[in-house]
């Protein structure tokens, strides 16, 4: 793990950097088990509040490696579109807060790696899309169901379609990114969003991000349902307790987390 997958620690937030440079930090078979090592370490420690996902070097992610691809036959493609699935299935699924910070080309499985993120930051020199159709092939790691979800149908179906990739800013304007900042001042915003978040109630963040998570794909009605449970439910923990009594007292709360 720690030759193409850097985890470091800044307080309560994880820095994951992916750093296999020379190939613009293209998915292969070994980039995607070191990755899944890290999000190990991370499941494993309970200090981390918030996980910030970038790249190495000019690209986020370049996509997977095509290179590796060329040879599958249609089982090995299916499952290393498997191991995949699961590896961002479990990024996605963390209770913590996640931040890709997009530095350069996100394309491919790249975009559908910061797609299992939370959330999306990118530099004004990103440039983010689905090529896939350009080579034959269709998004394998998410992309075709994830995508649909962040920017609606219409969006998903131009971008993978016509398989031309697009601006931070424009990405930005459709919904797939949520800010875009100058190359120097990505990684410090990103930082100081996983800080903020950090600060508070770790037991609410975490329940809100799975209410949100499961209510996108329920009915209004069961939607709403699931927030009035999950709201009672968090009236249960001490961070509650200490939240409400610290904003009465007008001092800042001091969250253990539970």
């Amino acid at each position: 793990m720690a030759e193409l997958v850097h985890l470091e620690k800044k307080g309560a937030v994880a820095l994951v950097t992916l750093d296999r440079p020379d190939a613009l930090n293209a998915l292969n078979g070994e980039l995607l088990e070191a990755l899944d090592g890290a999000i190990d370490a991370i499941v494993e420690d309970a200090d981390v509040r918030a996980l910030v996902v970038t790249g190495a070097g000019r690209a986020f992610i370049a996509g997977a490696d095509i290179g590796e691809m060329q040879s599958m036959t249609p089982l090995e493609a299916e499952a290393f579109s498997g191991s995949a699935h699961r590896i961002f299935a479990r990024l996605e699924g963390l209770s913590i807060a996640t931040i890709a910070a997009v530095n350069g080309f996100a394309l491919g499985g790249g975009c559908e790696l910061a797609l299992a993120c939370d959330w999306i930051y990118a530099s004004e020199k990103a440039r983010i899309g689905q090529p896939e159709t350009k080579l034959g092939l269709i998004p394998g790691f998410g992309g075709t169901s994830r995508l649909v979800r962040r920017v609606g149908l219409a969006w998903a179906k131009e971008l993978i379609l016509v398989a031309e990739p697009i601006a931070a800013e424009e990405a930005a304007r459709i919904g797939l990114v949520n800010r875009v900042f100058a190359p120097a001042e990505l990684l410090p915003a990103a930082m100081a969003a996983g800080e903020a978040v950090a600060e508070r109630g770790p037991v609410a963040t975490r329940i809100a991000k799975q209410v949100m998570q499961d209510g996108q794909d329920a009915d209004v009605r069961t939607a709403h349902a699931l927030e009035q449970r999950a709201f009672g439910l968090v009236f249960a923990s001490d961070d509650r307790v200490e939240g409400t009594t610290a904003f009465v007292e007008k001092r800042d709360p001091n969250f253990k987390g539970h």
